[in-house]
């Protein structure tokens, strides 16, 4: 038996490489380090408003980090505070390089970060200087905000996912959502790292590792692991790296790493948010997607990214669907009356994550929502294989498609070309694990050929018409709820991830929303809870995510303790 269908083998059934963050797929200052985790520093906290992030004062002072001015400072907060004068674009700016610089390579070592912007002060200058003029465009201007590093840039950042294959690789233009965050006023902090190719690269991959950003690491509790693919912008969001960050998701990569980094994440319904530009995965499956401290900031990110792009053909369904903003959805009351559906099938991997839950039912209840249990989407054991083969196919494709465009600058043009530089420089691109994903996908054919199609169908089908919608449907349901995960693991190089459970994948290969909101802590671990549910529900969703969230308030600041013994 060949290595190929060995692998293959292993991915007949719900594997834990549905849980592995699929995501979508310079002259900046290079903070990432060497490939492998480099030592830890001295313990490191943030204290910043504590008192109402429910953080512990006490942790701070014992890692030994500063209080951080705009710590847990919501979007909001940050624009009034430059409206009034307390700040301008240029000290939000500096004040979050100073605490990247601080915590991304030193005291904690987060490796959240693989580079930031050089040109990020002279565009909040700009900004300002736009504000004086009576130019305010909008509710992000002046704010700092992280893109993941398959997120195109055509400015002095690089655009690698990851990998040193693509080093020094500059787009020919900026990707849809880049441009719509310049356009909605944001600054571009720089790039944050991720599990590196969209975490489509091994078997026994390490989340959040990348070639070029090194490990990184859970804010919480240090070993433990951020869940990936879009790692970076997790774990940097949940330690007031940036205000915000964007990340890509194909199958858990954005509200993966969000639940186990204790923030929200929204995975859009697919055409919602452009693709164009970004370092592709899937195309059936691939959307980016805010990440926030809050479901407010991270709903008001959401709707300066939607729209219609002539650059992305599924962009086209949502002409009536983006509605210029998403905040006016937002009720604390919005529980009342709402019809939710347990997905029951998949809680059950954990008994801490039960209880809280369970709690989190009661509090649903206690708000007004009727709890229908259980509601679980059909046929939830057979979407993993035809998934798979999709992604095989469609990775090799789409990927071959992006390096295209490039020019004749590209330092890689193809899939084989990739695989080639990864064996030629396999000490610095392969110093933990193997390339065989990479591999598989070579081998797949045009998506022409009938096995993708035959697969296509049979996912889309299973998640969607006779998943979601078919349940959804016959319970009147408004969403499903179900644990997003398990608590983080210890990071592990040498024998890779170790997901406890996961509810990504029916949102994910129909193609609908899901938001993950936390939901409490085990063991100090943040562990969140989904909501999802049909194509283009994205307003349902936030208003029952809002309400949850303002509910229970369970988003804690991290402590950066350095192991789970610490915290007894």
């Amino acid at each position: 038996m060949s290595d190929g269908d060995r692998h293959e083998g292993e991915h007949t059934d719900l594997s834990r490489r549905r849980f592995l963050g699929y995501g979508a797929a310079g002259g900046a200052l290079l903070i990432a380090g060497p490939a492998a985790c480099g030592p830890s520093g001295e313990p490191r906290t943030d204290s910043g408003n504590a008192a109402d992030s429910g953080g512990s004062a006490d942790a701070a002072s014992r890692a030994g980090v500063e209080p951080f001015e705009l710590g847990e400072l919501s979007l909001d907060e940050l624009g009034e505070g430059m409206r009034t004068g307390r700040w301008t674009a240029r000290d939000l700016t500096a004040l979050y390089l100073g605490r990247i610089e601080a915590l991304n390579l030193q005291g904690p070592e987060l490796r959240a970060v693989i580079e930031t912007n050089p040109d990020a002060l002279e565009i909040a200058d700009r900004l300002d200087a736009a504000r004086r003029d009576g130019d305010e465009v909008g509710p992000l201007h002046g704010i700092p905000i992280l893109l993941k590093d398959n997120i195109g840039t055509h400015d002095r950042t690089t655009t690698t996912a990851g990998s040193y294959a693509l080093e020094g690789s500059i787009p020919p233009a900026d990707s849809a959502v880049a441009s719509r965050l310049r356009a909605a006023g944001a600054v571009l902090l720089g790039k944050a790292n991720l599990s590196e190719w969209a975490n489509f690269r091994s078997t026994r991959s390490s989340s959040g590792w990348s070639a070029r950003g090194g490990q990184c690491r859970n804010p919480y509790i240090l070993d433990r692991n951020p869940c990936g693919s879009s790692s970076g912008s997790a774990s940097a969001v949940s330690a007031n790296l940036a205000a915000a960050a964007i990340g890509t998701e194909t199958d858990g990569s954005v509200v993966c790493p969000s639940h186990a980094c204790g923030i929200v994440g929204i995975k859009p319904t697919v055409g919602l948010v452009s693709r164009s530009g970004i370092i592709p995965l899937s195309h059936t499956q691939d959307t980016a997607g805010p990440m926030a401290r809050t479901v407010r900031d991270a709903a008001l990110i959401l709707g300066s990214l939607t729209g219609v792009d002539p650059s992305d053909p599924a962009t086209s369904a949502s002409v009536d669907r983006t509605l210029g903003g998403y905040t006016s959805f937002l009720d604390p009351a919005g529980l009342s009356g709402t019809r939710i559906g347990v997905a029951r099938a998949y809680a059950g991997f954990h008994e801490e994550v039960d209880g809280l839950f369970e709690d989190a039912l009661a509090a649903m209840r206690s708000e007004g929502a009727e709890i229908i249990d259980p509601a679980n989407p059909g046929s939830i054991r057979d979407m993993g294989a035809p998934e798979w083969e999709v992604l095989l196919y469609e990775f090799k494709a789409d990927l071959n498609a992006y390096l295209s465009q490039l020019g004749p600058e590209a330092p890689v043009r193809s899939l084989q070309e990739i695989i080639e530089f990864n064996e030629r420089e396999s000490a610095r691109q392969m110093p933990w694990f193997g390339q065989e994903i990479l591999l598989l996908a070579q081998e797949k054919g045009p998506l022409t050929e009938k096995p993708y199609l035959e697969a296509l169908a049979t996912a889309r089908s299973l998640a969607g018409e006779k998943g979601i919608d078919e349940i959804m449907n016959r319970y009147r349901l408004d969403a499903l709820v179900a644990p997003t995960g398990g608590p983080a693991w210890v990071t592990d190089l040498v024998n890779g991830d170790h997901f406890a459970g996961s509810s990504s994948e029916p949102a994910a290969i129909a193609g609908y929303p899901n938001i993950t909101v936390p939901g409490g802590f085990v063991h100090g671990l943040p562990v969140g809870l989904s909501f999802f549910g049909r194509a283009w529900s994205e307003p349902t969703l936030l208003r029952i995510a809002y309400a949850f969230e303002q509910a229970t308030r369970a988003r804690q600041a991290p402590d950066f303790l350095p192991s789970l013994d610490s915290t007894t």
